[in-house]
Formats: C-alpha cells, structure tokens, sequence
C-alpha cells in the first residue's frame, strides 16, 4: 500500500471516531409522552413469532451473502495462486 492509501485509510478511520464520539456526546432529545405511547403500541403489536421469523429471515440472507462471498473470493484466490504458478514454471 501506498502513503496515500494509508493516510486516506487513517483519515476515514479518524473520522468515524470522531463522529461516533459527537454521536455519543451530543445530548437526546427530551422524551413525548405521545413517543412513548407509540412505541408501547408498536411493541405490543409485534409478537415474538413474527419477530423470530423477521431476524431467522435476516440471518439466512446474511449467511448467504456470506457464503456468496466466501465462495468469490476463493475463486479469485485459487485464479491468483494457479496464475502464480504458471509463471514460476514458464521461468523454472
């Protein structure tokens, strides 16, 4: 990696850090007893059936894009290695 890459890498890295710190500082909003009452509505509205399904869903898609993943990358690591090796053997 280049100074460049690093010193972007580093600027990205500090701002998340400072804006999470902002985040966390700044202070929250006073709490509407009308927020409050929506909130009881919306919870007692989602039962624990449709929420275990709502996060089983989630996770089955996530795992999925995981294995998607995993399996490109893996392609592109065995492309590199043969690629790696057809050269040494050329020069060998």
């Amino acid at each position: 990696m280049g100074w460049r890459t690093k010193l972007v890498s580093l600027l990205m890295v500090y701002a998340a850090g400072f804006l999470t710190a902002v985040y966390c500082l700044a202070p929250a909003p006073e709490p509407k007893t009308e927020d409050a009452l929506q909130v009881a509505r919306v919870r007692a509205t989602l039962e624990s059936r449709q929420l275990a399904e709502s996060v089983n869903s989630g996770m089955h898609k996530c795992i999925g894009f995981g294995r998607q993943a995993a399996q490109e990358a893996a392609r592109l690591i065995r492309e590199k290695i043969d690629e790696a090796q057809s050269q040494s053997q050329q020069r060998g």
